[in-house]
């Protein structure tokens, strides 16, 4: 299955944005995603199933529960599809950052100089 087949399911792209958060059991995934989506487990289980079998995601025993988490090989093929893609993005990003800190500078100036101002009448 291609990546963006695995990634193109709602459901697992959640599953996803929760195992980003950090490791949870299967019944932590499969409670959140019941009552988002309105699945039963079993169809919980074979989302976790195909984020498994297609390198999204991994599952480690501890005693009765079973951890999901992130695996990033599968990322890491979606992040190079996509490096040819970056250009037409990437500026955007550069001159939102460059916005941002102008705005916060001019936001540092404007309170030094608040109080100064009221004091001194201008």
């Amino acid at each position: 299955m291609h990546a963006f087949d695995v990634l193109g399911d709602p459901v697992r792209r959640r599953i996803l944005e929760l195992l980003a958060e950090g490791e949870l059991t299967s019944g932590a995934v499969t409670a959140v995603i019941r009552a988002e989506f309105g699945i039963t487990q079993p169809a919980v289980s074979q989302h976790l199933k195909v984020l498994r079998d297609n390198g999204f995601a991994t599952v480690r025993p501890a005693g009765a529960r079973r951890l999901y988490a992130v695996d990033h090989t599968a990322l890491r093929q979606v992040d190079e599809w996509l490096a040819p893609f970056r250009r037409f993005w990437a500026p955007h990003l550069s001159a939102m950052a460059t916005e941002v800190a102008r705005g916060k500078r001019l936001r540092r100036l404007a309170e030094g100089a608040g109080p100064t101002d009221a004091r001194s009448g201008r």
